[in-house]
């Protein structure tokens, strides 16, 4: 069995903070998520980030990986617990079973929680006639699926017990869940019935869903409004232009203004995200004039008629 960096997995350093590591994570789900990546090995590169972030993004879980660590341990080479270790690994009497966990993490957890995008926290039911668990998973939406009508189909493991209410294993669940229009990061939606089987006729747990919205290349949130940074060359912004510019439905063309200012902000009405009602926000594509790196000769001394001619000073409101 080899040891685990999950800091290296994840591309952190070992004191890199909850937003670091959260954001690591994230980039590498949406690089190697099964639904968009076309890479051969894709689907153990998810899995792999998804124990990371497990351990990693939880104090307790680090907090052990990290006294492992100061063992020694290095990624790839043969683990080994050092001696007096007494973590929660295998034998661990901690109400889980099954997982999909490489055995490294088992041997210092056990084979219990859940991957970033399916946590349940999942609890042993005994008793005959007794209601089943809720079972808790976070979802990872994509900005442009808040906009879809299609379902986006989801898989989770829930616990089976037997008559008596005694845990015999864990059975897969696939749905078609629909993305709720005006769904926010951290929005926690409930699906009746859909969690663990009832014992002794009792009724079904729930699932709840907590949303996580995944980080998008392009666009920044600022509520149901969308932000897209448009880069543009100085003559661009002096003279005017149209540029194609990306939205979550297709390209639209953005008329430049002359004499245009770097920071300035336009609007684009209802190419946002939708709220409750079915309404979109807006689009605010915000210019950056954007030098070029590098010139000739020719091209600096027009750059020195064009300052000689325009004899602009930016820095007036500087003067006393």
């Amino acid at each position: 069995m080899d040891f685990k960096d999950y800091y290296k997995i994840l591309g952190v350093e070992p004191t890199a903070d909850d937003k670091a590591i959260k954001a690591a994570y994230r980039k590498l789900a949406r690089k190697y998520h099964p639904d968009v990546s076309k890479e051969r090995d894709a689907e153990d590169k998810f899995k792999e980030a998804n124990e990371a972030y497990e351990v990693l993004g939880d104090a307790q879980k680090r907090a052990e990986f990290d006294e492992i660590r100061k063992y020694g341990g290095q990624h790839g080479r043969p683990f080994q617990a050092p001696p007096g270790w007494q973590g929660r690994g295998a034998g661990a009497d901690n109400g889980f079973e099954g997982g999909d966990f490489s055995d490294f993490f088992s041997s210092i957890f056990g084979a219990r929680g859940g991957s970033p995008f399916g946590r349940g926290q999942q609890q042993q039911q005994r008793s005959a006639g007794r209601r089943g668990q809720d079972v808790e998973l976070e979802l990872a939406v994509f900005l442009e699926e808040t906009l879809n009508k299609e379902s986006k189909q989801i898989s989770f493991q829930i616990p089976q017990t037997n008559a008596a209410g005694q845990r015999t294993g864990f059975t897969t669940k696939t749905l078609n869940v629909k993305i709720p229009a005006g769904v926010t990061d951290g929005e926690r939606i409930r699906l009746k019935g859909q969690g663990a089987p009832g014992v002794g006729g009792g009724a079904n747990g729930d699932l709840f869903l907590t949303i996580r919205m995944a980080p998008h290349p392009l666009f920044d949130v600022e509520g149901h409004d969308l932000i897209i940074t448009v880069p543009l060359a100085p003559w661009e912004a002096a003279l005017g232009t149209k540029v194609a510019v990306p939205t979550l439905t297709g390209k639209i063309n953005l008329t430049i203004r002359p004499d245009s200012q770097s920071g300035q902000r336009l609007r684009v009405k209802g190419m946002g995200l939708s709220n409750k009602h079915g309404e979109r926000g807006d689009l605010y594509a915000q210019l950056k004039v954007v030098m070029p790196t590098q010139s000739d000769d020719a091209t600096r001394e027009l750059w020195a008629k064009l300052a000689e001619k325009a004899a602009f000073n930016p820095r007036t409101q500087w003067s006393s």
